[in-house]
């Protein structure tokens, strides 16, 4: 089946703007608009409605995200678009976060539209007919929609970003993905973090700050299947030490120096693994449940009762630690905490060491 593909909030906020611009010159509110995009390309974007605002007129967009899981899909972005000034001057109106922590391509104290949007949006509106004028961007239920996305720890306030380097979104984008681990490291790397605390995901980075109370939530980063792409973007940043919070199937693939450890693309080597279990001194049989299992959730449940299975946690610790230190480029120090399905402390190396 073929994803549908959707639009950025950069390219909707261009849209909108653009409208506005058309209905104020010529009197009429236009059914859609064509509008360029940052990568090249153009794209026709319906338009929710125009009206007058005051001496401007205001346009809405909906944002179509396709068939990417985007917080953002439907959101209603509008543009108020007033004749005057010198240049195309944005702000950031209702539903638009304020940047308040640096490491951001914005810089604190702006709205959050970033640098390729702004640029989208000044060029729509000079398409229109204007060369002076002031655009302010807002966003429905903006304030709302942010608690869905990373931007309360990137230190962005009262509303959503406006965003999109291409214009379009491409659906499951690896490459969207990616741009949030590295926008998050920035903002640690500015804010004078000493040791990210990477994780898996939501569960993983709860019990994580569970374990370690006096962790922000601004040193953690959610960097789901990307364990090679995260630990280089933390080598290239110059980071001392990383603190990993995993479950066991994960560590397990890491340790194996999986570089992407989603289940379509990393196998679950349990024959290895039975493998390390018999190098721990566990006993044959034990092993030999561990190869002919089918899940790690198993596996754990065979290893975690014996009295081996503290060494065997800790060869997988030092496993995956010797593959991220690899993959960062650097010597940096890592430490791993190993939990169970449930949130307990199944092993930790910083306590080790």
């Amino acid at each position: 089946m073929t994803l549908r593909h959707g639009f950025t909030t950069g390219t909707a906020a261009a849209a909108a703007a653009k409208a506005a611009a058309l209905h104020l010159l010529e009197g009429r509110a236009p059914d859609s608009v064509d509008v360029p995009l940052p990568m090249g390309g153009r794209l026709s974007v319906a338009v929710l409605e125009s009206r007058g605002e005051g001496d401007g007129v205001l346009a809405a967009v909906v944002k179509d995200g396709g068939d990417d899981p985007d917080a953002t899909h439907r959101a209603v972005i509008r543009a108020l678009v007033r004749r005057g000034g010198e240049g195309i001057v944005l702000k950031g109106g209702h539903g638009v976060g304020t940047v308040t922590r640096p490491g951001l391509p914005v810089a604190v104290g702006e709205a959050a539209i970033n640098p390729a949007p702004r640029e989208q949006i000044r060029q729509a509106v000079a398409e229109a007919g204007l060369d002076a004028a002031e655009v302010e961007i807002r966003v429905d239920r903006g304030e709302e929609i942010a608690l869905k996305t990373f931007n309360p720890r990137l230190g962005i306030v009262g509303g959503i970003s406006i965003l999109g380097t291409r214009g379009t979104v491409k659906p499951f984008s690896n490459a969207a993905y990616q741009a949030t681990i590295r926008q998050c490291l920035d903002v640690m790397q500015a804010c004078g973090v000493k040791r990210p605390c990477l994780t898996t995901g939501g569960r993983s980075e709860r019990f994580l700050r569970r374990a370690r109370p006096d962790t922000p939530e601004t040193a953690c980063v959610q960097v789901a299947d990307f364990f090679f792409y995260s630990m280089r973007e933390a080598g290239r940043r110059g980071f001392a030490a990383v603190q990993w919070g995993v479950f066991f199937g994960k560590l397990v693939k890491q340790a194996q120096g999986h570089r992407y450890t989603h289940a379509r693309s990393a196998d679950l080597d349990l024959a290895v693994l039975a493998g390390w279990c018999a190098e721990c001194g566990f006993p044959q049989d034990v092993c030999a449940d561990v190869a002919g299992g089918n899940t790690a959730l198993q596996a754990l449940q065979t290893v975690a009762p014996m009295p081996q299975a503290p060494a065997l946690y800790a060869l997988l610790t030092d496993r995956a630690a010797g593959y991220a230190r690899e993959f960062s480029g650097r010597g940096l120090a890592v430490d791993y905490l190993l939990f169970d399905f449930d949130g307990r402390v199944l092993h930790d190396t910083s306590e080790a060491a």
